[in-house]
């Protein structure tokens, strides 16, 4: 799925999103409208967990059309969850003092409705609109970010219709979500066969082979995406990447000049300028500028005082 705000870490900076997952115009998308709503819904879950890239930055906050900083790529997945231990109650008296508050509530997700005109040639008509439908139930679980149960239910999905573009790039940017950088990659590569190689999810896919230190092959995804030239902000998305695979093989300097090309602070910075800034003062920072470093972080501070940890940074920097 790069420098962003952190989440897990990445090879080259401590963490800068997604390592996963908005609009962006599509030329001759072979997506049928319900797919698209299903992408929209998956989407607006990136934005909410902060940190999604394989390398710990923020990602832009939809997949619909898919973070800041350039951590050291990540291992190949996650580590394995240690056995929950049997819950012991302990009678320790009264409680006494504040309380912690009360976790927040992810926001309520809208169901999709997704067409299973997709489907029907796959696997008739009364079957697709039995999958069609658990297509929105992973839709849901994905944007409610409970990934492993979107796995569960795309993976048979996948397994009996195989040319779904829907399913094979929810189920991608499912893996890549929790970390599998290879099975993402494998999703994401027979989504670009059946859509003829549509861009959509070249940064995620390149952030996967980043993960998995095939930086060839991210960069020549990153050349289609350049050729391509979709969306601004799906290119400030592959850029973001690119930058991160080339610092993770220590040209540092390069990863700068990837980062600053073209590159001037608008005045009203949408979410993917901060996420570029703030990968490009995390470079600074690291090559010794720490002038420029210091500049820009107070920068991406100025539009956002919550962006990652931009405000500890901006301090930390002098």
């Amino acid at each position: 799925m790069s420098p962003q705000p952190p989440a897990r870490g990445r090879a080259g900076a401590r963490r800068s999103s997604p390592r996963p997952d908005a609009g962006r115009p599509k030329k001759g998308n072979p997506f049928p409208k319900g797919a698209r709503d299903t992408r929209a819904v998956a989407g607006e879950a990136v934005g909410r967990a902060r940190g999604v890239r394989s390398d710990g930055t923020p990602r832009r906050p939809s997949p619909k059309k898919a973070g800041t900083r350039i951590p050291p790529p990540p291992p190949a997945r996650p580590p394995a969850k240690t056995a929950r231990e049997a819950d012991v109650w302990i009678d320790e008296g009264p409680i006494g003092g504040t309380q912690a508050p009360a976790p927040k509530r992810r926001p309520k997700v809208s169901r999709p409705d997704v067409d299973p005109s997709e489907l029907i040639p796959l696997v008739g008509q009364k079957r697709a609109k039995t999958l069609s439908a658990r297509i929105a139930d992973a839709a849901v679980a994905f944007a409610s970010e409970r990934y492993p149960d979107a796995r569960r239910i795309l993976r048979p999905i996948v397994e009996e219709a195989p040319a779904s573009a829907t399913a094979r790039e929810l189920l991608g940017l499912t893996q890549y979500r929790l970390g599998n950088w290879a099975d993402a990659a494998r999703q994401l590569e027979a989504l670009r066969e059946i859509t003829g190689n549509d861009v959509d999810q070249h940064p995620v896919l390149a952030d996967c082979y980043r993960a998995q230190r095939k930086y060839a092959l991210a960069d020549e995804l990153w050349v289609e995406l350049r050729e391509a030239s979709p969306s601004a902000e799906l290119v400030n998305e592959g850029r973001i990447v690119a930058a991160g695979a080339l610092a993770d093989r220590g040209r540092l300097a390069d990863a700068v000049r990837e980062l600053e090309k073209g590159w001037k602070a608008p005045k009203a910075p949408k979410y993917h300028h901060l996420r570029r800034a703030y990968a490009l003062a995390d470079l600074y920072e690291r090559i010794g500028e720490l002038p420029k470093a210091r500049k820009l972080m107070a920068w991406v501070v100025s539009h956002d005082p919550e962006f990652a940890d931009a405000a500890e940074r901006a301090v930390s920097m002098g």
